[in-house]
């Protein structure tokens, strides 16, 4: 009897002790799963780490991103700071980089930022020029003359302008792309790359979320 509790204990021990080798990733590699831009891009000042994504409305792979995206954000909590750039990609993308920047600007982000992906990927709406955006927005509940009233201002042709700077500056090649503390770069195919495992998109967008982890804590260490 005693013989088997010992037994079962070291089963236990070893089988928590492999549990632990595994549940730890291994580092990222720079140059494999990130990289380091040649220079620093300026940064919100303060402890907070500055993360920012590169995406587009019409993107599937933005799409997939966007719910495990918005977890890791909840999770980093104070730990980050979190900012959205809507990348330009030809004349027809406009009028979801202007949707973008006037919920932005709005203030209606987090009340219809996922709406207008379910718009494009479920209900299949282009959203290729300015009057379905402003009648989409209008159904959906947001006042149609202070809509487009924003969509129209200078502000937000401002913003699309910071925007494609803001993808210059970031060596931006494809997305979705995540900046982290205006040095690291990352996304799901390059946080997959040097050998990974991962087979499913959700299975690479987690892989990313590691790394984006272990590029937040790294930043954070510099911090202080």
């Amino acid at each position: 009897m005693h013989l088997l509790r010992r037994l079962l204990c070291s089963a236990l021990v070893l089988g928590l002790a492999g549990a632990s080798a595994t549940a730890a990733p291994p580092a990222p590699k720079e140059g494999v799963q990130y990289q380091v831009l040649p220079q620093k891009q300026d940064t919100q000042p303060g402890k907070a780490v500055e993360v920012t994504e590169f995406f587009a409305y019409y993107c599937p792979h933005c799409n997939a991103f966007e719910p495990l995206l918005s977890e890791w954000v909840k999770k980093q909590g104070n730990n980050i700071v979190f900012k959205r750039v809507h990348v330009p990609a030809g004349a027809r993308v406009v009028p979801q980089q202007r949707l973008f920047y006037t919920l932005e600007a709005m203030g209606l982000l987090g009340q219809y930022h996922e709406k207008a992906f379910a718009a494009i990927h479920q209900q299949r709406l282009r959203f290729a020029d300015d009057e379905e955006v402003i009648e989409w927005a209008a159904k959906a509940g947001i006042d149609r003359a202070r809509f487009a009233d924003t969509y129209r201002s200078m502000g937000v042709s401002g913003k699309l302008r910071h925007a494609a700077a803001m993808m210059e500056a970031y060596k931006v090649d494809h997305w979705p792309f995540v900046a982290i503390d205006g040095r690291f770069v990352t996304s799901p195919s390059m946080a997959n790359a040097g050998g990974s495992e991962a087979r499913t998109e959700t299975e690479q967008q987690q892989v990313a979320l590691e790394v984006m982890d272990a590029l937040v804590a790294k930043a954070r260490a510099d911090k202080k």
